[in-house]
């Protein structure tokens, strides 16, 4: 946890860790992973909403293999809402789930085909070292969180992305 801020070394620390080593294919051993899962995302999302840094709504297919959802990032007071989505790698938890904001796809060099964020350098050694111990909240927290912050000023900043109020719609011939 060296060179994390104050903030986030306090908000990692208060995610529950996941004590399951199991995967989509471990049958009831998966099971028990996907509750942790949750009850770590429930404890997160608590905490985000009573720090008043509520971020994302996420939801899971009956069987926690795929994942569907919305975040967003306020910059300059405004609203920045994207949709979000993964699907859970038949390795995990040992591969992090790779995760997708399929709109972005193409507008920064931070990303893979498909709108896949790229975490390779900074999340993914994290991810290794703490497996199985992370989850889907901790790919949240230090992946996707850092990477908004990181990604969405410099976006909006270049005109890559343009708040929604901000689209001014075609005129009409009078």
């Amino acid at each position: 946890m060296e060179g994390w801020d104050a903030g986030t070394k306090s908000t990692v620390t208060k995610i529950p860790l996941l004590t399951t080593r199991a995967g989509p294919r471990d049958g009831a051993e998966w099971t028990k992973r996907l509750k942790e899962e949750y009850q770590a995302l429930i404890k997160y999302m608590e905490m985000n909403k009573a720090n008043d840094n509520d971020w994302f709504r996420i939801s899971s297919v009956p069987d926690g293999t795929k994942w569907k959802g919305k975040c967003w990032y306020v910059h300059n007071l405004l609203k920045y809402e994207f949709d979000l989505q993964f699907d859970i790698p038949v390795t995990y938890p040992a591969t992090a789930p790779e995760i997708e904001l399929p709109e972005l796809d193409g507008k920064t060099a931070k990303m893979y085909r498909g709108g896949k964020i790229c975490l390779t350098i900074h999340f993914k050694p994290l991810w290794a070292k703490n497996c199985p111990r992370f989850g889907v909240a901790h790919a949240l927290c230090l992946g996707l969180a850092p990477w908004l912050a990181a990604e969405v000023p410099h976006l909006v900043d270049t005109g890559m992305i343009v708040h929604k109020d901000n689209v001014t719609a075609p005129k009409a011939d009078a």
